[in-house]
């Protein structure tokens, strides 16, 4: 029998950095799945109060994840710490012909960015919560790939997700979309920076609620999902990590 990991539990002698190391840690204890079958469906238009239901389920099955299961399961772990805001991170990418995405999840605490995740790479998933500024971790994130000779293309960031596990509000997967294969860092930095004071000061409604930040994005929205491939499969298809 497979050794079922505990799922963490927050301790008050527990620094923040520390609570989240301990979630990374057990997600990297149920391992990265590499079967090519995806054990929990994920559809992003669910209501928050289902996908929290699917996280609690891959609690108790405790098997292997991908990278967008790793953030519905992230955000299950941090409901009920108030001052770590949460928001979904995703990355467009291109490598010898092909596209592939990738998402993580953001992590704002304290006056610092960070990130958890699951991805086949140790240096494409959690990052520690040391990054002054949202650009500063999205484009340590860019510097990553380059290693494996991906160039980033676009950048989409999300809202912060309600602590409210009960929510039936869907969680906002992309407020902001940069094309930034076609942008100078500094305008990349720019436009972060605004949209992240913005995120701070929780002025942004979704995009469905035609936000001007929507007017920000820069370039077209990512093009439509291959119909042979199922939208969770391809979040996660061959992100490289």
């Amino acid at each position: 029998q497979p050794s079922v990991p505990p799922v963490p539990n927050y301790k008050l002698s527990m620094s923040i950095p520390e609570w989240l190391q301990a979630i990374q840690t057990y997600m990297k204890m149920l391992q990265y799945n590499h079967t090519g079958t995806q054990f929990f469906e994920i559809r992003k238009t669910r209501p928050l109060s289902g996908l929290m239901e699917t996280a609690k389920e891959m609690t108790r099955e405790s098997l292997p994840i991908k990278c967008l299961e790793a953030v519905i399961l992230g955000i299950y772990l941090t409901n009920g710490q108030p001052s770590v805001e949460r928001f979904p991170i995703s990355f467009k990418t291109h490598f010898s012909g092909n596209h592939f995405h990738h998402v993580v999840l953001g992590i704002y605490c304290n006056g610092r960015y960070g990130s958890l995740g699951m991805s086949r790479r140790s240096d494409l998933m959690d990052k520690p919560l040391t990054y002054r500024t949202l650009s500063d971790l999205i484009f340590e994130f860019e510097d990553s790939y380059k290693k494996y000779l991906h160039s980033v293309k676009k950048v989409k960031i999300g809202l912060y997700v309600p602590h409210e596990p009960h929510s039936f509000q869907p969680i906002e997967w992309k407020q902001l979309v940069l094309n930034v294969s076609k942008m100078m860092r500094t305008e990349v930095r720019k436009e972060l920076e605004k949209f992240a004071r913005d995120m701070r000061m929780k002025i942004l409604k979704p995009s469905s609620a035609h936000s001007p930040m929507k007017e920000r994005s820069r370039g077209k929205s990512l093009s439509p999902r291959r119909r042979q491939a199922s939208p969770q499969r391809r979040v996660c298809r061959r992100d490289k990590s």
